[in-house]
């Protein structure tokens, strides 16, 4: 029988967006342990936190041995205990799907870090981790540090050493084994494995991913989100303040509610569909909010030479209708379980013919079993006007109405409340909530004229058929 694989998993700059060393620090003085820092601690850190490992920061970590000589071992332990939970709560946030899906494969999780032992198994046990592997200071026969390693000083080759002997121990193919790092002295750690990852790289390893064509994850983003170099920023957050309403003359905006976008945590973002407009219109207002969302769109738009690849690097989803395929909700919901904004038009489509003017909207169910699964709030915006910018029946949005452009209203709603779990319910509730957001004259039965049908097919030619009698459903 051949030997298992397992995950390696770095810990500060990879499974933290920053170094652990503040946290066990006050955890350190909380526990009674210390009542003073290393000396040059802080500029060090600053530095780390902006540019990654490096052989100073190092180096004082390194020295911390004879530091910590006379600690009682016993106290640096409990000082660990308190540092887990916060420590645990700073894991980034698409961390925990990788975790599942190595468990769900049979593979052991193994934190590999140079942090003390006794400083950092509380967390890998709150991690629900199989294993680590850590520096580890010797004690003396009262229990105290005495101011040298057990073992190697686990950084760099040595990293690699220790967990080979591991794997060696523990009958772990290397080969069949992945390991995650952000850090350029990983390198060694990450070649020995059959599946290198890449994590929130530090400028060297950008380079050294190319090079080497090792993938890379940004664990604070969905996957295929990429970060701006330098900068560190995902593009859409980049582009949160390119997104505004007075760069786009051709249209005005009346936004209302923005107050009711929470600042953080889950939400669910559903709107009315009128327009090839509606994706830019949503943007606009949810820019208002400040934080990235990720969006759920046609298979058609993600499939599209360089639209698509831009599509997905802003984080969206890609949905192929009439499938059933249940992978675009498990991957919206992840990103809600991240604490993401997920936004969606339960329409699917924008209604063609005499459904368009329909006052009772009718959506498909996944917003609704997104806030059955993941218990995220479900936030109704109403758009009105859209299609007097880019109405179906044309191929581009109309640019040249500088001098009288069409007036969109966007108006953001209160969370929709008495949702029950079942989704033809819930999804009635939510329509009925983006409705009542639209003006009144959205709710009245009227007759379009043939001007205004022919506006709501493709190509403005007017079909027999319509969509009056289309039933939303699990699509």
């Amino acid at each position: 029988m051949a030997a298992a694989g397992s995950a390696f998993f770095d810990l500060d700059r990879t499974l933290l967006r920053g170094a652990s060393a503040p946290v066990i620090g006050k955890a350190l003085k909380a526990a009674g342990v210390t009542d003073r820092s290393m000396p040059g601690e802080q500029v060090l850190m600053k530095i780390y936190d902006l540019f990654g490992e490096n052989r100073p920061s190092m180096e004082v970590t390194r020295r911390a041995v004879r530091f910590a000589s006379g600690w009682a071992q016993e106290q640096v332990q409990e000082a660990g205990e308190q540092a887990a939970e916060i420590l645990a709560a700073m894991v980034q946030p698409f961390a925990r799907p990788i975790f599942d899906e190595h468990r769900a494969a049979g593979r052991r999780l193994v934190l590999a870090t140079t942090t003390p032992y006794d400083l950092i198994k509380p967390l890998s046990d709150a991690l629900g981790f199989d294993d680590v592997i850590a520096t580890r200071y010797a004690t003396d026969p009262d229990g105290r540090y005495d101011g040298t390693f057990e073992g190697e000083f686990v950084w760099g080759p040595a990293k690699l050493r220790a967990i080979q002997r591991w794997a060696e121990e523990h009958d772990v193919d290397l080969a069949a084994s992945w390991a995650y790092s952000d850090s350029f002295y990983d390198i060694p750690m990450l070649g020995a494995v059959g599946h290198p990852v890449v994590v929130n790289p530090d400028p060297r390893m950008v380079v050294m991913a190319l090079v080497r064509r090792w993938p890379v994850l940004h664990l604070d983003v969905p996957a295929g989100v990429p970060k701006l170099p330098i900068v560190g920023i995902e593009p859409q957050k980049a582009l949160l303040n390119i997104v505004r309403p007075e760069l786009i003359p051709y249209a005005r905006f009346d936004i209302s509610g923005v107050e009711h976008l929470p600042e953080t945590g889950a939400a669910i973002v559903v709107g009315n569909h009128r327009s090839y407009f509606d994706p830019m219109a949503m943007a606009v207002a949810l820019a208002k909010g400040g934080r990235p969302v990720r969006f759920l769109g046609k298979k058609e738009v993600f499939d599209a030479p360089i639209v698509g690849q831009v599509a997905r690097a802003m984080g969206g989803i890609r949905v192929e209708r009439g499938t059933g395929s249940d992978e675009p909700l498990a991957e919206a919901a992840a990103a809600l379980l991240a604490g993401e904004v997920v936004a969606l038009m339960p329409e699917g489509t924008i209604p063609r013919g005499p459904a368009f003017f329909e006052p009772v909207l009718k959506g498909r169910w996944g917003a609704a079993r997104l806030a059955e699964m993941t218990g995220a709030p479900v936030i109704p915006v109403g758009l009105w006007g859209t299609e007097k910018v880019w109405p179906r029946s044309e191929r581009l949005p109309n640019l040249l109405a500088l001098r009288h452009p069409p007036r969109i209203a966007i108006a953001i709603g209160r969370p929709v409340k008495g949702l029950t779990g079942e989704a033809d319910t819930d999804t009635k509730k939510i329509m009925k909530a983006i409705s009542a957001l639209l003006p009144p004259e959205a709710r009245k039965k009227r007759t379009p004229t043939p001007a205004e049908l022919a506006g709501t097919y493709p190509g403005g030619k007017i079909k027999a058929t319509d969509e009056t009698t289309r039933r939303p459903g699990g699509d």
